[in-house]
């Protein structure tokens, strides 16, 4: 498939159309990527309250793209729609620990602490995420594998894991993924500065995260399949050839978006088999 396409260039073509049109710095411009047609941020809204399951990408340490992913929970929450949060930041085993914050049982001292062992990003970027999610009864998922798995997948690959690691894990991870996904894996390979010859492992720590992410967030809809949820990760996990591909493999008919905060994959062009909606704030 030719994911990525020509649409950054008109993507920025969009960008200064609309600038120069409302003389406006703080305008939201959402492009709706299946016919390149700006939307605004309500009419997005109105088609993400439609669907089960809406990935809402960042990188990481953009303060301006977890804003969005709050507005969008703030905004389906004020519209009455049952809400669960889907957290790359959280390992699946931290569910009990998740599940005492937003019962109110923990108090922020301590949860920052969980946090802090869970991501090493300051609670900062994250920490009116989880306060909304507590003040208002939101589940939060944990939906990833524990660090030191990741790490060791990355380091020497899935089959370093031992038995008892890959006990609640997907069987038989590997680098398959097609080329425009792979694509994107390198060029995020390349900016971690890891040597060529590890690649295999970096590409197969990506597809461990991707498939975990997918069989935990599936594991919470068939347990709880009235609640919409809205999964938070990096835009590399987010982007439909990552996590969205694999929930869609095993639960076929799955309703659900993909919304991109510019940029979230560098280097890359963004088409509508990439992502549904891209943000765009200036």
């Amino acid at each position: 498939m030719k994911r990525f396409g020509r649409f950054v260039g008109i993507a920025l073509v969009l960008v200064a159309a609309a600038l120069a049109a409302r003389n406006c710095f703080s305008h939201d411009l959402v492009v709706r990527l299946a016919d390149l047609r700006e939307v605004s941020f309500e009419q997005m809204m109105g088609d993400l309250r439609r669907v089960a399951v809406i990935y809402v990408g960042e990188v990481h340490d953009n303060p301006d793209h977890h804003v969005l992913q709050l507005r969008i929970i703030r905004e389906l929450h004020r519209a009455g729609i049952p809400l669960a949060i889907g957290m790359e930041m959280f390992a699946a085993e931290s569910q009990q620990d998740l599940d005492r914050w937003v019962a109110g049982k923990t108090d922020r001292a301590a949860f920052q602490r969980i946090y802090r062992s869970s991501w090493n990003l300051p609670w900062s970027l994250y920490g009116d995420i989880l306060l909304f999610a507590r003040d208002k009864r939101i589940p939060l998922i944990g939906l990833n594998v524990p660090r030191d798995v990741s790490q060791k997948v990355a380091r020497q690959g899935f089959a370093s894991l031992t038995e008892d690691e890959r006990r609640e894990l997907p069987p038989n991870i590997t680098c398959d993924v097609d080329e425009s996904y792979m694509a994107m894996i390198r060029r995020s390979y390349s900016s971690h500065g890891a040597s060529a010859n590890t690649f295999r492992n970096f590409c197969e720590a990506q597809m461990l995260w991707n498939k975990s992410m997918a069989y935990h967030l599936l594991e919470y809809i068939r347990k709880n399949p009235g609640r919409t949820v809205v999964v938070i990760t990096g835009g590399g996990h987010a982007i439909r050839g990552g996590m969205p591909v694999q929930v869609d493999r095993e639960r076929p008919g799955l309703t659900s978006r993909v919304v991109l905060p510019d940029p979230v994959i560098h280097d890359g062009r963004i088409t509508a088999e990439d992502a549904d909606y891209l943000w765009l704030s200036h």
